[in-house]
């Protein structure tokens, strides 16, 4: 297995202070999986390259019972791509022999550590399980520029296509530490598979690594599910630290640096969260319906509260209904408790019979991700069909977007967002909605109030007339 980090700039030979690592040595390491061995092909003042390279022994691996697993005398154990794919070996190797630089410290370049520099990574023979031009899909959102050269199945046949394998090229600019730690995890989740046993601190691993980028990533899911081996407690535990860790984020970008001293913003999600649960006790509300209700953020709050007697959450993706089973520990409630808390797969543009008869529907963050035509579809099955004593939506005030730094003019806030409103344009809507289904509304701001952008959410409060 073979990665190369190249660094082009002034005094690029001080890639060797950022890795920790002498650019006229060679150096190697016994790692786990093999040795490690770190050399330098190039190494002057004006472009610097490191490579590692993983030797790994495969018959090692078998009789480690940490690798091997229970059938030990499986041929495939013996032949396999071990020795050649760039896989979670490699990242593997990389988290020992980089441990420090991936923590972003250099005690003699402090100043190069935290300055995005420009990077070409090179990685030999990288698997890549089912999706094509995956490596594009997931390092591009990053800010990288891709390469991906599919590597044939036979040079000397080459009818018969390509294989699973690519050589991989990135062009980037960031800082060595981020770079580090997105390939330590987004190797595994090329290759899908884990070679060692997946323990239980992966999902702090997968935190660390994945601080700064992870929670805000399109395929958060997909990179989750994979890096943490399918395991649905550590993917359920993981995503919601992850969910709250992504609102901090957006949180703490909205209100900028606190005076020292002073208590760090309260997180968005808890802000909204606070601002429907006190609609519902407002309302008095005690049969509730959670619309669009994802891994089950507000659900758990909901059922946190014993005044409300009958939960439902509904969402379209059955996967996230069940990431929200976990995540609520249904399975381990009683008769009794488990008789307040229902979860049903259906989507809020249906005429759904199950979702009549609350006192109050929420759609918190939802109706963002609905394409615009679509929104007649979810006026009738929430307002006119369904017909609860109230409603509460919530969603991304678009004027506010000017607040966040990383985002560009225009954007959205998630990849998913088909439309953000402007507050003159979701009163439109609300009020819109009130004159056709007999309802009145209340707008109300949630999180911090910028005189001239308004807040970073925006609720409606619909009481049916």
């Amino acid at each position: 297995m073979l990665l190369t980090i190249t660094y082009s700039g002034p005094n690029a030979s001080d890639l060797g202070y950022l890795l920790h690592k002498h650019p006229g040595k060679v150096q190697s390491f016994d790692v786990s999986v093999g040795e490690a061995h770190v050399f330098y092909p190039e190494a002057s003042d004006e472009r610097c390259t490191a490579a590692v390279l993983l030797e790994v022994d495969p018959i090692a691996l078998v009789r480690n019972k940490r690798f091997g697993g229970s059938d030990s005398f499986s041929l495939g154990h013996y032949v396999n791509d071990r020795p050649y794919a760039a896989s979670s070996m490699l990242a593997v190797a990389m988290g020992k022999v980089f441990r420090t630089a991936m923590t972003g410290r250099c005690d003699a370049r402090p100043e190069l550590v935290a300055t995005p520099i420009p990077l070409e990574i090179g990685l030999a023979s990288v698997p890549s399980k089912g999706a094509d031009r995956l490596a594009t899909r997931l390092f591009t959102p990053l800010g990288w520029q891709v390469e991906e050269t599919a590597i044939p199945l036979d040079t000397q046949f080459r009818e018969w296509g390509d294989s699973r394998y690519t050589n991989l090229r990135l062009h980037g600019t960031l800082t060595l530490a981020e770079a580090l730690r997105q390939l330590y995890v987004l190797l595994p989740v090329l290759d899908d598979s884990k070679h060692y046993w997946v323990s239980d601190d992966e999902v702090a691993k997968l935190l660390r690594a994945g601080e700064g980028w992870l929670a805000e990533h399109p395929d958060r899911e997909l990179i989750t599910r994979r890096y943490l081996a399918h395991q649905r407690t550590m993917i359920a535990d993981a995503t919601e630290r992850l969910v709250e860790v992504g609102d901090v984020e957006a949180a703490s970008a909205s209100a900028g640096s606190t005076a020292h001293g002073t208590a760090a913003p309260t997180p968005l999600f808890s802000l909204r969260a606070e601002a429907v649960l006190a609609a519902l006790r407002e309302l008095d509300a005690h049969r509730v319906a959670d619309l669009g209700c994802g891994e089950g953020a507000l659900l758990k709050h909901l059922m946190a509260d014993p005044s409300f007697t009958q939960i439902l959450g509904a969402d379209v993706s059955h996967r996230a209904l069940g990431l929200a089973e976990e995540r609520l520990h249904l399975r381990d409630l009683s008769d009794r408790q488990r008789a307040r808390v229902k979860l049903i797969r259906s989507s809020i543009t249906y005429l759904d019979d199950r979702m009549a008869g609350f006192d109050a529907v929420v759609l918190m963050e939802v109706i963002e991700h609905v394409d615009l035509d679509r929104l007649s579809a979810v006026e009738a099955s929430v307002f006119a069909h369904a017909r609860p004593g109230a409603v509460i939506v919530t969603t991304p005030n678009s004027e506010y977007n000017a607040m966040y730094p990383t985002l560009s003019e225009g954007g959205f806030r998630h990849s998913d967002h088909r439309f953000e409103w402007s507050r003159a344009e979701f009163a439109e809507w609300a009020q819109g909605v009130c004159g056709r289904n007999g309802y009145s509304v209340e707008l109300r701001p949630v999180g911090e109030n910028d005189p001239v952008v308004g807040t970073p959410t925006q609720l409606a409060l619909f009481r049916r007339a």
